[in-house]
């Protein structure tokens, strides 16, 4: 079997929001469907154009080889310790690849990889402070906060996740100037008046992730975690720009668990934090991090050092259902994060399954392949470019 084709295709979906994804088309007639996961952050047109340059490499090449393919991409000059950009690129065809080999074997995903630990994941709600619905909202007020986190719970969640430092009180949006460095205690009163809020609404046995998005530093993470340690917090996310050495200054002086991942590139890159013991909790994307080959290799390395697994999922439906069939078929298995954005018609109808948790779980699927693919309002709402 050797790839004949490959269609990338830029997502038209109005929104802010554009999923990158492409099809890889075969001699024998199966295609896979795979994503690069930079549909936000001003990165879609340099996704479009790495997966464009890669795309000559792999014409030819058999699809069930997958490590052969990924090993032909990173070792393009700029693959070796490569950024976000290169390994979207090479996780948007490592998701295919795997999504061809499913299909050609008639089998999940997750049979490949091993086997499956788990039949449903633990899931949780992602990105309160923008609201939980499928339109944009802003949490300002304490109210606010309480009300939406009752929400999520009463849908059957039992952890979510906000960013507590997005917006002041009027709505606007808080300036990193505002929020690293030694905090003023407008802002230590700010977040904890929020916190505080989340747990009265969702109760003692609702787990609560702290977002920072790398929006704070050592200074304020430090003075943050120190006052959330009372609230009984699963995970303190991004508390500063991924660096191993930051990283473990912060873990040396709080006790709250810490999450790092989602720019944290291949296992290189993940390798710093598990040997210095900065990092309880990872989140690689696996639209980001090198696709389900490297994001596997990344987990069974963090089981050595007892940290789990979450993978950032903050893309299309393609996506969330690669996550699944990994986060199944691995040991150290933490919770799924579904996004507020998930939950948005722009992203729901861009797949053929619209696969949604139920009671705070998500089912993985059982279709051969990833379990989903690009639906035909995708296909036919997309900038596209062929390479053949």
């Amino acid at each position: 079997m050797k790839i004949t084709k490959v269609d990338i295709m830029k997502m038209d979906t109005g929104n802010h929001f554009t999923p990158i994804c492409i099809r890889v088309y075969t001699d024998e007639g199966i295609f896979g469907d795979g994503e690069a996961a930079l549909s936000y952050g001003a990165s879609q047109n340099a996704a479009v154009g790495i997966l464009k340059d890669f795309a000559a490499h792999v014409i030819g090449m058999d699809p069930l080889e997958q490590e052969l393919v990924w090993q032909k991409l990173y070792e393009t000059f700029w693959g070796k310790n490569g950024g976000p950009v290169i390994f979207s690129g090479i996780s948007a065809f490592d998701i295919a690849l795997w999504d061809i080999r499913g299909k050609f074997f008639n089998v999940p995903v997750y049979k490949l990889l091993g086997g499956q630990y788990r039949k449903e994941l633990r899931t949780y709600a992602s990105q309160l402070q923008y609201g939980w619905s499928g339109a944009y909202e802003t949490m300002a007020t304490r109210e606010d906060y309480f009300n939406v986190a009752k929400k999520a719970v009463a849908e059957g969640f039992d952890c979510v996740k906000v960013d507590f430092l997005t917006f002041d009180r009027d709505g606007r949006t808080l300036t990193t100037e505002e929020t690293t460095g030694l905090l003023k205690p407008y802002y230590i009163d700010l977040f904890e008046e929020r916190l505080s809020a989340v747990r009265e609404a969702v109760g003692p046995n609702v787990d609560i992730i702290i977002e920072n998005h790398s929006n704070t530093d050592a200074n304020s993470a430090v003075q943050i975690a120190r006052m959330a340690e009372k609230y009984r917090i699963f995970a303190f996310e991004e508390p500063n720009v991924p660096t191993p050495k930051m990283t473990r200054a912060i873990r040396e002086r709080i006790s709250l668990p810490i999450a790092h991942g989602e720019r944290v590139y291949s296992r290189w890159q993940f390798a710093p934090y598990f040997e210095n013991g900065s990092v309880q909790l990872i989140q690689p994307d696996v639209g980001n991090c090198g696709g389900i080959t490297e994001v596997k290799k990344v987990a069974d390395m963090a089981h050595i050092y007892d940290v789990c697994v979450q993978i950032h999922s903050v893309g299309s439906p393609i996506e969330t259902a690669a996550a699944l069939q990994l986060e199944c078929a691995i040991p150290n298995f933490c919770i799924h994060e579904l996004h507020r954005v998930a939950l948005c018609d722009f992203m729901r109808r861009l797949c053929k399954y619209d696969y949604m948790p139920v009671d705070g779980k998500f089912q993985v699927p059982d279709l051969p392949g990833i379990g989903n693919e690009l639906s035909e309002y995708a296909l036919t709402h997309c900038q596209k470019i062929t390479v053949e």
